[in-house]
């Protein structure tokens, strides 16, 4: 046997439960320190506006932190109070007429039954009553069974949901308190941000200071790409409901578009959790134009949607559209919707190694080169 052979594959080992750990260890950690980790994207954010406010207007680093703070903070509350106070308008508009939509949809549910299904029904019993007992009992069990089978899927939907609100409830403190931490370790972490570059540099070899920068500036690049693909996409699809309910003649457009837009956020299901609800609803309340000018709108959201994504995603994160299709398809399969954002970003950082060489000196390892 080949030395040479057993060698490369005692390093291939190693290195393959070295990154296997570091994967696990990195994970774990994250689940310890995410605070921080959200307040290290943010100063890594932010950096480029507090160097001008520091070299350009002369200010102290710690005040132009705590202005990119505040305007960073007064921009995402200003979006957010305008988004709520169009859809609080809406909804309160909403809410006035959607009783009465609900009162008429029963009235129309109990006229289908009456005329439909009730002439079905009693022909379905004048069959059954021509059968046999034996015949008559096996129907009827399983009549039994699968209302049992619905009430205990029911019953187990709604126990779920009950037992998850108390989850849901106790995330709020939890969920102001990583608001804290990560804007108090923000501050810190760009305040004395090359301190800490500085300080990491020193502990690292200069081909380490070469692939740890390429690492950085391909992520960061990445970051702020796929974060505006997002909103990009989302920009499309409400500019495109948008147009589409102001032709359709819908009243509160605007405050349905952003809804739209907003649930758009939501992996593949997205836009489909108000636009079929809505179009079944119009189906049976007799206003089938509009419902088909609807099923029209959303056929064109899903198009638009499916031909985009994978373009802009691409050209924003540097990556090409067809490896981008196919991450986006793997991530789903593997891991269904969440899959639908972490595949892409799987790709980024395949990518992001390679650039910076960690494949070739792998592979040079292993060899032994």
């Amino acid at each position: 046997m080949n030395i040479q052979y057993v060698y490369s594959t005692l390093r291939f080992i190693l290195l393959a439960g070295v990154t296997l750990l570091s994967v696990f260890l990195c994970f774990y950690l994250s689940t310890l320190t995410y605070p921080f980790i959200i307040a290290l994207f943010l100063a890594m954010i932010i950096n480029p506006f507090v160097n001008f406010l520091h070299h350009k207007w002369k200010l102290p680093r710690g005040l132009s932190v705590i202005i990119s703070l505040l305007l960073l903070m007064s921009i995402t509350a200003g979006v957010l109070v305008l988004l709520i106070a169009e859809i609080v308008t809406g909804t309160s508009y909403l809410a006035k007429v959607i009783p009465g939509h609900l009162d008429l949809f029963a009235v129309y549910i109990e006229t289908f039954i009456v005329t439909k299904i009730m002439p079905i029904y009693n022909q379905l019993m004048a069959a059954f009553n021509t059968l046999g007992t034996s015949q008559q009992q096996s129907i009827i069990i399983n009549i039994q069974n699968i209302g049992e089978q619905i009430a205990s899927s029911v019953g187990q939907f709604i126990k779920n949901f009950l037992e998850n609100i108390p989850t849901i409830v106790s995330w709020l403190p939890n969920a102001a308190t990583v608001f804290i931490f990560s804007l108090l370790a923000t501050f810190f972490i760009s305040k004395d941000w090359y301190k800490f570059k500085t300080a990491l540099s020193v502990f690292m070899p200069q081909k380490a200071k070469k692939s740890g920068r390429t690492i950085y500036d391909e992520l960061r690049k990445a970051l702020i790409g796929f974060i505006r693909a997002q909103a990009t996409l989302i920009s499309i699809t409400t500019s495109i409901v948008l147009v589409g309910l102001l032709i359709l003649k819908v009243d509160y457009a605007i405050t349905i578009a952003l809804i739209i837009g907003i649930v758009d956020l939501l992996p593949y299901l997205g836009t489909g959790l108000i636009f079929v609800p809505w179009i079944i609803y119009l189906s049976f309340s007799g206003s089938l134009p509009l419902a088909i000018g609807l099923g029209v709108l959303y056929i064109i959201v899903i198009i638009q949607r499916q031909i985009m994504e994978p373009k802009i995603l691409s050209s924003t994160i540097g990556v090409d559209p067809l490896a981008t299709l196919i991450s986006l398809f793997v991530g789903y399969k593997l891991l269904g919707f969440l899959g639908l954002v972490a595949g892409p970003i799987a790709l980024v950082i395949i990518k992001t190694l390679y650039r910076a060489g960690i494949y070739k000196d792998a592979w040079k390892f292993i060899t032994g080169k």
